[in-house]
C-alpha cells in the first residue's frame, strides 16, 4: 500500500475542486514552499510533493484514474517523466522570479546533458469479453511503430561516417534563455534549434532511414488482460510505443468491454434475470441457470413476488483488488399466463375464490 498522501489533501482542495481552484492552490503553496524562497528543512521535499499532486490533478485523464484507483492507478501506469509530462510549471510560477521548469530538472533527477526525448506514445483499444474479464485472457494487438534502423541502428548516420557533439548546445540538446523583468529574472530552458534536441549533428545521414535513425515497422504484440478489470481502464506496456534515440514511448492499451446477452456488471458484481411461471412462484421451484463460470442452481421458495432479487455468493467477477469475487444478482420476472384456455380459466377462478374465502 502506497505511503503516499491523497493529492487533494497535500494541495487542500476538495475532490471536486475545479481546475482553477487546484492551479490557485499550487500556486500559492508554490510560493510558500519553493527551495529558492524557502530554505527550511523539509520545503523542498513539500515543494515536490505538492508538484506532483498538481501534475496528475490537473490532468483530466490523470486524474480520473487516481479518482478511480488513487495513487495505485498512478504508480502502475505513469513514469515520474509521465506525471510531469506537459504540465507548464513555467506558467504559473512567472512572475515570481523562478526558474521555471528548470528546478524540476534538478529536483527530480532530470538535470545536465539530456539524451533527447523519447519516442511518441501510442494509444490502442482491444475489445474484450466479459468472459475475458472473469479468467483472464491475452490479446494480440497489431500495430505500425517506429523503431530503431537496423543499418545505422538509430544513430541516424551512414556507417562508417562520423556524429560530432552540435556546437550550439554542446550536446546537452537544450539552451538556456536568461530574461530579466523588472526585479524578477526569468529562465527557460528551450530544445536546441540547430540539432533539434538530439545533441548531435549528423554529417552523412543514412541512406536507408535518411537520416531519421528510424524506420516504421509492423508489430504483433500480446497484452495480458488481468482478471476482473474495469470498462475503460488503460494498460501500460512500458517500451513498446514508438522508438527513438532517447528511448521508445510506451503503449496504452484501454479496455472496451462488450455488452452481455445475459448479465449486466456493476462493479465485479452481475445482474442477471430469470422468468418463472406463476403456479411455480406461488409454489416454489428450484430452478438451474447460467453463471458467468457455468450452471448453478437456485431455490426459488413459495410465494416469490414478482421483481424479487436473489444473491448468489460470490458468483460474481473477480475483484481488481486481487482479493475475492462479487455476486450474481437474479433477478425474478414472474410471469402472468396468457390466451387461458376455459379449463385453465376455471381453475384460477376456483383458486381466486378459494384465496379470497
Amino acid at each position: 500500500m502506497s505511503d503516499k498522501r491523497d493529492y487533494y489533501d497535500v494541495l487542500a482542495v476538495p475532490k471536486n475542486a475545479s481546475k482553477d481552484e487546484i492551479k490557485n492552490s499550487y500556486r500559492k503553496l508554490a510560493l510558500q514552499y519553493h527551495p529558492d524562497r524557502n530554505k527550511s528543512p523539509g520545503a523542498e521535499e513539500r515543494f515536490k510533493e505538492i508538484s506532483e499532486a498538481y501534475a496528475v490533478l490537473s490532468d483530466d485523464e490523470k486524474r480520473a484514474q487516481y479518482d478511480q484507483f488513487g495513487h495505485a492507478g498512478i504508480d502502475s501506469r505513469y513514469s515520474q517523466e509521465d506525471i510531469f509530462r506537459g504540465v507548464d510549471f513555467d506558467e504559473i510560477l512567472r512572475g515570481f522570479g523562478f526558474g521555471g521548469f528548470s528546478i524540476f530538472d534538478n529536483l527530480f533527477g532530470m538535470g545536465g546533458q539530456r539524451e533527447p526525448s523519447k519516442g511518441r506514445d501510442i494509444q490502442v483499444t482491444v475489445d474484450v469479453s466479459l468472459e475475458d474479464v472473469f479468467r483472464g485472457a491475452v490479446k494480440q494487438i497489431e500495430l505500425d511503430r517506429m523503431e530503431e534502423c537496423d543499418v545505422c541502428r538509430g544513430s541516424g548516420a551512414q556507417p562508417g561516417t562520423s556524429v560530432r557533439t552540435c556546437p550550439q548546445c554542446n550536446g546537452a540538446g537544450q539552451v538556456q534563455r536568461v530574461q530579466s523583468a523588472g526585479f524578477a529574472r526569468l529562465v527557460r530552458i528551450e530544445t536546441c534549434s540547430r540539432c533539434s534536441g538530439s545533441g548531435r549533428i549528423v554529417e552523412t545521414p543514412c541512406r536507408n532511414c535518411r537520416g531519421s535513425g528510424l524506420l516504421q515497422k509492423h508489430r504483433t504484440i500480446d497484452v495480458r488482460i488481468p482478471a476482473g478489470i474495469e470498462d475503460g481502464y488503460s494498460l501500460r506496456l512500458s517500451g513498446e510505443g514508438n522508438g527513438k534515440r532517447g528511448g521508445s514511448g510506451d503503449l496504452y492499451v484501454m479496455v472496451r468491454i462488450r455488452p452481455h446477452p445475459l448479465f449486466k456488471r456493476t462493479g465485479a458484481d452481475l445482474l442477471s434475470e430469470i422468468r418463472v411461471s406463476f403456479p411455480k412462484a406461488a409454489l416454489g421451484v428450484t430452478v438451474g441457470l447460467t453463471t458467468i463460470d457455468g450452471r448453478a442452481e437456485l431455490k426459488i421458495p413459495s410465494g416469490t413476488q414478482n421483481g424479487t432479487v436473489f444473491k448468489l455468493k460470490g458468483k460474481g467477477l473477480p475483484k481488481m483488488s486481487g482479493w475475492g469475487k462479487g455476486d450474481q444478482f437474479v433477478k425474478v420476472n414472474v410471469e402472468t399466463p396468457r390466451n387461458l384456455n376455459s379449463r385453465q380459466r376455471r381453475l384460477l377462478e376456483d383458486l381466486d375464490r378459494e384465496l379470497s374465502s
